[in-house]
């Protein structure tokens, strides 16, 4: 009898152990596809059409990218002991600010390079979006589609509206079908908002979850209508600290941004430009290499 129940405990010990691996891998690890996106256009086809909309104005280098809708000036700073890389973007419509998914994919999990789906979308400029693939909760809407509506708790988002203006909402005051009528194209849910009217809306010590006062950064922000920087600082080397979240508002500030959002960071914070990725990707400092993300930011046609 003993024995029996020996046995027994011994395998519930393991279904235990079982269901918990398994309720983790789910979690973090199996990717699962919730809804297909239209497929993005491919490169040559994504060329083809900004040639026919560019005509003959196209300029391009290393630094900068110029036509008759975009102009996209790259330039590296160095602040607080870090590289940070920032690109000065113009358009002539909110319309070429998009997003894209990892595989064009809305799920959990679903993840891919940053410069792999830059590539596919044929963007010019792109950086890692929100993570939303590794939450349950957030509001996710792009390129005018609403894809999740449960709310997080606490969380203020970036609204981006068909005139490309900016806003910051909480998600406990709006729901996501609201912003989605009030004109919002893209939300982003990650957070905090760095800059609202040019003042700072983070305070010394802030941070993100767990992390780490000193960060590898991504961060969108607007100066003026249809005037944005995309900005990312390299972080975990010794080359490069990384910046605290009010460092990074203050940097923005300095630029003139009156309203600056902070995006995923860390192992994930990737610029990707001309066909390149221009800063140094590290999750641990010990390696230089790309995240897989389940979204982008980008510029393109």
């Amino acid at each position: 009898m003993k024995l029996k129940k020996h046995w027994w405990a011994i395998l519930y010990s393991l279904l235990l152990s079982a269901f918990t691996v398994y309720i983790a891998l789910d979690t973090f690890v199996i990717a699962t596809v919730y809804q297909a996106v239209e497929e993005a256009p491919s490169t040559d086809s994504v060329t083809e059409s900004a040639t026919s909309v560019i005509g003959s104005g196209k300029i391009t280098n290393a630094n900068a990218y110029c036509d008759e809708n975009i102009s996209i000036t790259l330039t590296e700073y160095s602040a607080n002991d870090t590289a940070i890389y920032v690109a000065d973007i113009t358009l002539s419509s909110a319309k070429y600010l998009q997003t894209a998914f990892a595989h064009s994919a809305y799920g959990r999990n679903v993840t891919e390079k940053t410069s792999e789906i830059a590539a596919r979308v044929g963007a010019i400029l792109a950086i890692n979006g929100d993570y939303y693939g590794s939450q349950e909760s957030g509001y996710v809407i792009r390129n005018g589609v609403l894809y999740r509506e449960t709310a997080a708790s606490g969380r203020e988002d970036l609204v981006i509206y068909a005139d490309g203006s900016f806003g910051i909402v909480s998600e406990e005051e709006i729901s996501a079908r609201e912003l989605l009528e009030s004109g919002a194209v893209q939300v982003l849910s990650f957070g905090p908002a760095l800059l609202i009217d040019g003042v700072a809306a983070v305070t010394d010590g802030e941070e993100v979850g767990k992390a780490k006062a000193s960060n590898p950064r991504t961060a969108i922000g607007i100066l003026s209508p249809l005037h944005y920087v995309f900005v990312v600082s390299d972080g975990r080397t010794e080359e490069s600290a990384g910046l605290s979240l009010l460092e990074l508002a203050a940097f923005l500030q300095e630029l003139g941004v009156q309203t600056a959002y902070n995006l995923d960071g860390g192992g994930s914070t990737t610029m990707y430009f001309n066909g390149e990725v221009v800063n140094n990707p590290t999750t641990n400092g010990k390696k230089i290499q790309e995240r897989s993300v389940s979204d982008i930011v980008y510029i393109g046609y």
